[in-house]
């Protein structure tokens, strides 16, 4: 049992990266569509790559999208609507004419007897309601029919044998007309206005019933195919019919292999591919970026955006395929060229697309408009820090995916006249998203511990809190770190490192000095050297000690570990020269141990060329009348004893890198100290 705790304890970053392994597999695994994958790829408007194809076995052919929705168009356009006959307010009119017609009868003012007002009067109100009144503003036109709906008794007429509201005033003067009852006519008009009122109206909840129950029989198939039958011949372009009929195998090949028999077996086939991409991320993260790979936090970042976009895509598909291109992947180049390098940031879009195969429909249309975009940005966001450029890069993703799906829909569909331009909407949004980067990123440092270009232009600003105690309480520090920070950027410029990083380390190296600054020469301004009255291990003590102070006050200041990396790193395994060999010379002997910062030595370029740096820029102070030729021997001389040192032996840097460093430092302190190449006599 004690060796086993033992083993766990010494594998336990690779035991991680295995149960992360096995999880994101898990993960990735369950939000891949329930189905079996088509073993034939194709595309509409291209030809048939394959041999004959012939009907493996018998299935229906389903009807396209737009088939299905032309359909349902043509039943709401044709639907016959049904209206509501109420009797009772047929009965309340007639009663109300007569009551009207009683109080308001006199027999001296007319010549006409009452009941045959009254006759009249109800013969019309018979006749209007016969089929009903209304006064519903309708889209319907006369020669429409409807359905009216009497109590239990439904009736097919048509809209035109409906009377409307303001049409009854027009029809009680054709009454009087023909009835001849110009003595009367005014009472009659009086009465019948107040008594007839509207009994119709549309009843939308059976109507709307009944158009969704015809909506519901509408099949979803247009016809059959025999096994055995030829689908498409080879060279056969795949359009009209035949795409369907292929679209409509697809779907059953895919309902056929999903079963309860061979469900393990797809889950297992899933499972290898699936598992293989993340291996390669592995594999290339342990050969290509070893660093990464030994930092468990970042393995876990990236698988983390991984599993996020493959969820975020799954999510998408399900509500809408439609709205696939809105998601916004290319944040994930975006992210991981800004945490990490841009060569790492496309080889995980790539691995993260291969994924997404399996989801979206039109796979390869997808991968390659995306594929293209991905690369886009990578190409085009060089500064992330500055805001001009991502809105630029933005503009271009957006181009590049407009191009890309008016290109395919034209080779789809052979022209350019039944393309909905919502779709164009699509990108412009996933383009927008896209500017979601920055607030992201700045989740990812606190959630993470990361650091990106961003924040190190935050870091960068003299005027920080930390930066201006530095140079009110260490101004020779301060002035130095200044110095060893433009001497980096410049090396690392010159061979492609991260020089906004370097820039920062550099500011950062020294603020370990502010515990104690008049133990260090360069901020002894009255020539009195506190390291004259110590002993030289006290003095070496006090200086080695400046790391550790340094590396203490930036955490509790929250520096990012990134760049406590320089801190920790820019003395190496070095000794305090000086002091050692003062030792040496008092006693006799000394212990080099007592002398020797703790390390680690530099483990990155960055870290190499502060190293670099550092030590010449300080160095080069004790030059007295410096030559163009004194100063390119002192920088071999510094960085050689380095190198001699063991100082680069874990920093990935090459002789080469070394020699360009050298020539960049040589060529700026000449330019410090106006120096120009002696010519000889």
């Amino acid at each position: 049992m004690k060796q086993f705790f033992s083993f766990l304890s010494k594998n336990q970053a690779d035991i991680y990266r295995i149960l992360l392994f096995v999880l994101s597999t898990f993960l990735v695994i369950y939000l891949l569509p329930t189905g079996g994958q088509f073993k034939y790829n194709f595309q509409k408007g291209k030809p048939w790559q394959y041999e004959n194809l012939y009907a493996p076995f018998s299935f229906t052919i389903k009807k396209s999208e737009s088939e299905l929705e032309a359909e349902r168009k043509n039943i709401r356009d044709n639907a016959i609507p049904y209206f509501e006959y109420d009797e009772q307010i047929v009965t309340q009119g007639k009663d109300k004419f007569e009551e009207l017609l009683t109080t308001s009868y006199v027999d001296s003012l007319f010549q006409v007897e009452e009941n045959t007002i009254r006759t009249v009067g109800i013969q019309f109100i018979n006749q209007l309601y016969r089929f009903g009144v209304t006064q519903e503003v309708t889209r319907y036109n006369d020669d429409d029919l409807i359905y009216l709906k009497k109590g239990n008794i439904i009736e097919e007429i048509t809209f035109a044998q409906i009377t409307h509201a303001d049409e009854i005033p027009k029809e009680i003067d054709k009454l009087i007309t023909q009835k001849k009852a110009e003595s009367y006519g005014d009472l009659l008009k009086i009465l019948l206005n107040r008594s007839i009122t509207p009994n119709i109206s549309v009843d939308r909840k059976l109507t709307e019933a009944s158009i969704q129950s015809e909506l519901d029989a509408i099949s979803p198939n247009q016809g059959i195919v025999e096994k055995g039958g030829r689908i498409i011949a080879k060279g056969e372009v795949v359009e009209g019919n035949t795409y369907q009929i292929l679209n409509s195998l697809q779907d059953e090949y895919q309902s056929i292999v999903w079963s309860k028999n061979n469900h393990f077996w797809l889950v297992f086939g899933y499972a290898m591919l699936v598992s293989l991409v993340f291996l390669m991320l592995l594999l290339f993260l342990k050969k290509y970026r070893t660093e990464i790979y030994a930092n468990n936090t970042k393995v876990t970042f990236i698988f983390f955006n991984i599993v996020l976009m493959v969820f975020l895509t799954t999510i998408v598909v399900k509500l809408d395929a439609n709205y696939v291109y809105v998601v916004p992947l290319c944040i994930l180049p975006l992210i991981l060229k800004a945490f990490f390098d841009p060569r790492l940031g496309l080889f995980v879009h790539v691995l993260t697309l291969l994924l997404l195969g399996f989801i979206v429909p039109n796979s390869f249309e997808f991968l390659f408009l995306q594929i293209i975009a991905g690369i886009v940005t990578i190409l085009t966001v060089s500064e992330l820090y500055r805001r001009a450029n991502l809105f630029t890069s933005v503009g271009q993703i957006t181009l590049v995916y407009i191009i890309g799906y008016f290109a395919f829909f034209i080779i789809q569909e052979g022209n350019v006249f039944s393309m909905q331009l919502e779709n164009f909407g699509y990108f412009v949004l996933a383009g927008l998203a896209t500017l979601f980067a920055h607030p992201l990123i700045y989740l990812y440092e606190k959630v993470f511990g990361l650091v990106s270009d961003v924040s190190l232009l935050e870091l960068s600003d003299t005027n920080s809190k930390l930066l201006k105690e530095l140079s009110n309480k260490a101004p020779g520090t301060f002035h130095h770190s200044l110095n060893v920070a433009n001497l980096a950027e410049a090396a690392a410029n010159e061979i492609g490192a991260n020089a906004m990083l370097v820039r920062v380390g550099a500011l950062y190296h020294d603020i370990g000095k502010m515990e104690n600054p008049t133990n260090f020469t360069e901020n002894q301004l009255s020539g009195f050297n506190t390291h004259d009255e110590l002993d030289p291990k006290e003095s070496a003590t006090i200086i080695i000690d400046h790391v550790i102070n340094g590396i203490e006050m930036a955490r509790k200041r929250n520096i990012p570990d990134r760049v406590i990396d320089f801190i920790r790193t820019h003395h190496g395994t070095s000794v305090v020269y000086y002091f050692y060999k003062k030792e040496e010379e008092r006693n006799g002997s000394a212990n080099i141990e007592d002398f020797q910062y703790p390390g680690p030595t530099p483990f990155s370029k960055e870290t190499a060329i502060l190293m670099m740096a550092d030590s010449v820029e300080a160095a080069s102070k004790s030059l007295k009348e410096p030559t163009s030729s004194k100063i390119d021997r002192f920088v071999e001389k510094i960085i050689d004893g380095q190198m001699e040192q063991g100082q680069f032996l874990n920093a990935n840097i090459t002789f080469k890198e070394i020699q360009s460093i050298k020539k960049v430092l040589k060529k700026k302190l000449n330019n410090i100290y106006h120096l120009r190449v002696e010519y000889p006599e």
